[in-house]
């Protein structure tokens, strides 16, 4: 029997696929999968095609990688809030299981050839992240409101993290078509292509309506948050605005607070007051997967969101029924 026919018995043609190099695969995977996996791989990606380009993907052992995670861990950026590299190392784990995981489903490598799976992944350290004090949210709103070159534009960025507890990314991918002024709804398209519908203040709405019209309508662009030219906004506003607040708190210094603190604080408080159910929804976290029936049944409605924010904000939305405050005396 011929080798041929030996490789036709065990289900192959005889012909193995050409093993590309990391510096190949790496380059293919930059054109193939979305934008938002190849901007959170692409620093570890260069790292390992700066050590690997010529390197075949079956080349490496499970203990060279742990040593350029060990690299990359040992020569992370030192920050404020660094952490030894612990946070360089998880990533740096992540981006080669990505790699390898392509390589699995292209057949270039088996499971059990996998080497980055046999590579420990550090366990992520509980976040120094809490929730902010009423004054210190106020404190925000106010550099927010009275500093920088655009504080209108400003000021709406904080009160959107506050009413809606969204991220950044949210508030970028706003656009006209995401506006419901009839029931004070705003569409978020948030982390992990979710998308959902989010109560606001009235008052919030019409501030953000006048915004469009008065930064040149939707003749200037379709997304909603926008400079006087009609110019919209990037990551760099948010980092602007960091860096303004920072410098005008020495506790937001210390502390190293971003805008996702203010997500983290309102999400806290509806927690609190509210329940683990409405929470949920008003973050716009999915499901916990591995906790049984209850939580799909207790999924928290749209009511109860808009509830809560009347909580929050302290002002009436159309979608809320009656709410007494969690905190107000009883009559």
């Amino acid at each position: 029997m011929s080798i041929e026919d030996l490789a036709s018995l065990a289900g192959g043609t005889g012909t193995a696929k050409p093993m590309p190099t990391f510096g190949e695969y790496i380059a293919k995977l930059r054109t193939s999968l979305p934008k938002t996996t190849v901007k959170n791989y692409s620093t570890y990606w260069q790292v390992i095609e700066n050590a690997w380009s010529d390197r075949k993907l079956d080349e490496p052992t499970a203990t060279e990688i742990a040593g350029l995670v060990e690299h990359k861990r040992a020569n992370a950026a030192v920050r404020r809030n660094s952490r030894d590299g612990h946070g360089a190392a998880i990533h740096m784990v992540s981006a080669f299981r990505c790699i390898y995981s392509h390589a699995e489903s292209d057949g270039l490598i088996k499971p059990r050839d996998n080497p980055a799976q046999k590579v420990a992944k550090p366990r992520r350290l509980d976040s120094p992240r809490h929730a902010l004090t009423r004054q210190q949210v106020i404190e925000i709103g106010g550099v927010a409101s009275t500093t920088g070159n655009d504080t209108e534009l400003d000021a709406l960025i904080v009160r959107l993290h506050i009413e809606a507890a969204c991220r950044r990314a949210g508030i970028l991918a706003l656009e006209i078509p995401d506006l419901n002024p009839d029931d004070s709804l705003i569409q978020l398209h948030e982390k992990g292509g979710t998308v959902r519908w989010q109560p606001i203040s009235p008052l919030l709405m019409g501030k953000l309506v006048e915004h469009v019209d008065n930064r040149g309508g939707a003749t200037a662009t379709s997304q909603i948050m926008r400079y006087r030219d009609g110019r919209p906004i990037t990551a760099r506003r948010f980092d602007y605005l960091t860096e303004r607040v920072r410098a005008h708190l020495p506790w937001a210094e210390r502390l190293q607070v971003s805008s996702h603190w203010i997500r983290h604080t309102t999400l806290t408080y509806v927690e609190r007051e509210f329940g683990e159910a409405v929470a949920r929804a008003y973050s716009g976290q999915a499901q916990p997967w591995n906790t049984g029936a209850i939580p799909i049944y207790t999924r928290a409605t749209i009511v109860e969101v808009a509830e809560a924010l009347v909580a929050v904000t302290g002002q009436p939305h159309p979608l809320a029924r009656e709410v007494r405050h969690p905190l107000a005396p009883r009559t």
